[in-house]
């Protein structure tokens, strides 16, 4: 059975630096670089969202208006095309409720954002904390761009200075 080492190791006492710890990833450069990739697409995805959501909200609480595509206008009876609508009662019969669609798509973005975050933290080897910041992006607004900015820039960072450490093959 092969044992599993830990992400950091302790470097040789016969070394110049002796106490110096060596840096391991779970995977390969090119797997990082993937998950990386991956991981900006979905931050930046979930937090425009995350975005439209926000406001999609303010419209529904503070406004009581739904985003609605389609449908009849419930006072005139004329066709209504794309806007705001009255949520209570219904200003739009037989139309596409924009907001509960942006709800939705939401939900399973972020859904998706939390697997990439979980294949880079894994590949990573991160301590637990960055694993819930990076969570966090997904549901405070503007985090996920803050946060996928800075964490690139650290793998980045980490994998030019640990060009060896990824050599798991």
């Amino acid at each position: 059975m092969i044992e599993p080492k830990p992400a950091i190791q302790p470097q040789p006492s016969n070394s110049a630096g002796a106490g110096a710890k060596k840096r391991r990833f779970g995977g390969t450069q090119a797997q990082i670089r993937s998950a990386l990739k991956f991981y900006k697409v979905m931050a930046y995805l979930t937090g425009a969202m995350l975005l439209l959501l926000c406001s999609e909200l303010v419209a529904r609480y503070a406004f009581g208006q739904y985003l609605f595509a389609g449908g009849t206008d419930a006072v005139t009876g004329e066709p209504f095309g794309f806007g705001f609508a009255d949520a209570e009662p219904k200003g739009v019969l037989g139309g596409v409720n924009v907001s509960v669609t942006v709800l939705i798509v939401h939900g399973w973005m972020y859904v998706v954002y939390l697997m990439s975050n979980f294949r880079l933290w894994t590949l990573m080897r991160w301590p637990f904390a960055k694993m819930v910041l990076l969570a966090l992006g997904g549901v405070v607004p503007f985090l996920s761009f803050i946060v996928e900015k800075k964490f690139h820039a650290e793998v980045e960072a980490e994998l030019a200075a640990n060009p060896e450490a990824a050599s798991r093959y």
